[in-house]
């Protein structure tokens, strides 16, 4: 939970008290990039210092480039994916990034911007190498602040990438996935926010933000008839509120810039005629700015303008929420998912602290009124009511929030597909 006198006074505590961590000495625990030979990578599109370039089990190399600003935090530009079989490698997002944390109270008393109005890029938090296990810790230039050893780039493994066994029970193929992990944490009062970025072999991408650190001493209010005990007997009572997290997206898949969005929606029929239930399944392209909401068997893609896989099928992703708890206070924080012509000004999902011209809108919901769709920005809401428990002190357990990115025909067969099984594009051969 969250106690600030001010925005103002909030940036000058998150600048003192990482000040104060600078001195800490942070080593990296080794480097991330593959140490085995390889052909020639493609020509950097940063410096080295800021460029990330992991290959990972199965012959999957993922590529991008980071950046930091004390607005938004961890940026990650020009996201390549490059699996085994590809001569170049694919571009996935031109840029991603958290667009805001609105964290309203339940009371109605409190309603934060944590990325604008409270501070977020100016606590970021130093590493220590236990944090990043196998992995890298970069330095990072926050104005103000200085260096901080604040950037993690390590994997991690995430179990079965795939299993199969023949009919005859006589051969398995499997293997265990790993990914490449990319995060920062941030302090905001008394939470801190871990901006975590994954990338598997597979092509998956997931974004994460995890909420731990300390729940507000002060928030404790017996009072009120909103909150949750915590400690003995029923005393003090934590109050409860919201956490709202933003992504904002720029596809630019291949490399274009005029990726097109699809929403797809299927609808059971009730059995009929001695048959089962069946399932319709529509696409609707989605040409004009929308705000959309999650429902049952609903889910979105967005399709390269340009690209086909070697089945001469359009690359996509489709965007898949996890978990979410729409939270209707807010005309922004009402819908799980908007699509916006990309705008320079358009960053932030709240408090958009950019200058859009006179009298312009600073919500994403506003920023969605009828233009047709050439260059889409797309937005993710996920939100968590936090109810606090005994558990949750102390120090607070992490709690998630996010979604992926599922790759839809990038490659003509799983990435990952072992050698002897090459040859089974399209219909199976029995008996495999």
């Amino acid at each position: 939970m969250h106690i600030r006198s001010s925005s103002r006074a909030r940036r000058q505590g998150a600048v003192l008290a990482a000040a104060a961590l600078l001195g800490t000495a942070t080593a990296a625990a080794g480097p991330v990039s593959a140490a085995t030979a390889a052909p020639p990578a493609p020509r950097p599109d940063c410096s080295a210092a800021y460029r990330i370039e992991q290959k990972l089990d199965g012959g999957t190399t993922w590529r991008m480039c980071w950046r930091y600003s004390t607005d938004s935090g961890l940026i990650l530009d020009k996201v390549t994916y490059q699996p085994k079989g590809e001569s170049a490698p694919i571009r996935v997002l031109t840029s991603a990034k958290l667009a805001q944390i609105h964290v309203p109270y339940d009371d109605g008393n409190a309603e934060y911007d944590d990325l604008t109005g409270a501070g977020f890029g100016w606590g970021l938090q130093n590493l220590k190498p236990g944090e990043c296990p196998g992995g890298t810790i970069t330095s990072v230039k926050v104005p103000e602040m200085g260096k901080v050893n604040g950037l993690c780039t390590t994997t991690r493994a995430r179990g079965h990438a795939y299993r199969m066994a023949n009919d005859e029970g006589t051969k398995v193929w499997q293997a265990q996935g790993k990914d490449l992990l990319v995060y920062t944490v941030n302090k905001v009062a008394w939470y801190e926010y871990i901006t975590e970025w994954r990338f598997s072999s597979d092509g998956t991408v997931a974004a994460n933000v995890g909420a731990t650190g300390s729940l507000a001493p002060g928030d404790y209010n017996g009072t009120d008839g909103r909150g949750w005990p915590i400690g003995p007997g029923a005393r003090s009572y934590a109050t409860s509120h919201a956490h709202n997290v933003f992504w904002r997206l720029d596809f630019g898949l291949d490399g274009a810039v005029k990726d097109r969005i699809e929403q797809y929606d299927s609808k059971v029929t009730a059995p009929s005629g001695g048959g089962g239930p069946k399932v319709k399944t529509t696409r609707t392209a989605v040409t004009k700015e929308l705000a959309g909401d999650a429902r049952n068997m609903r889910w979105w893609r967005v399709v390269s303008a340009t690209g086909k896989n070697k089945d001469g099928h359009a690359r996509s992703y489709e965007i898949v929420p996890g978990p979410s708890n729409t939270h209707a206070g807010r005309g922004f924080t009402k819908h799980d998912i908007f699509f916006t012509q990309n705008r320079a000004c358009e960053q932030f999902a709240s408090n958009n602290i950019l200058d859009c011209g006179r009298n312009a809108p600073d919500s994403v919901d506003k920023w969605v009124n009828g233009e047709t769709l050439t260059d889409p920005a797309v937005w993710v809401n996920i939100g968590f009511h936090h109810i606090a428990r005994d558990e949750d002190q102390q120090p607070m357990p992490v709690h998630w929030q996010g979604f992926h990115l599922a790759p839809r025909d990038v490659t003509a067969m799983n990435p990952l597909t072992p050698a002897d099984l090459a040859d089974q594009n399209g219909a199976p051969n029995l008996g495999s």
